[in-house]
């Protein structure tokens, strides 16, 4: 696991987005992290819709992955956590 990735998903949960979001296994291609650009980009997800948007960010991690892209993602996640956004 690394600090910034995709976050893991409950395997139960997978196996349900895998049937019905297409490109949903692309986000398997990079080790999941602890936070990630659709942690800090998108509220809480509750559903398969919200599945579909998280996986946008976690797909434009993955094509646009630099150090600064990472470094922009530890910023925002500091101050989601400081600013209790995700309460």
């Amino acid at each position: 696991m690394h600090l910034i990735g995709p976050r893991a998903e409950w395997d139960i949960l997978v196996d349900k987005y895998k049937k019905v979001i297409p490109k949903y296994n692309q986000r398997h291609s990079v080790r999941p992290g602890i936070t990630g650009l659709a942690q800090v980009s998108y509220p809480y997800g509750r559903n398969t819709y919200d599945a579909k948007r998280k996986l946008e960010y976690d797909l434009d991690y993955i094509k646009k992955w630099s150090f600064l892209l990472e470094l922009k993602v530890v910023w925002q996640t500091v101050l989601v956590v400081f600013g209790k956004k995700g309460v």
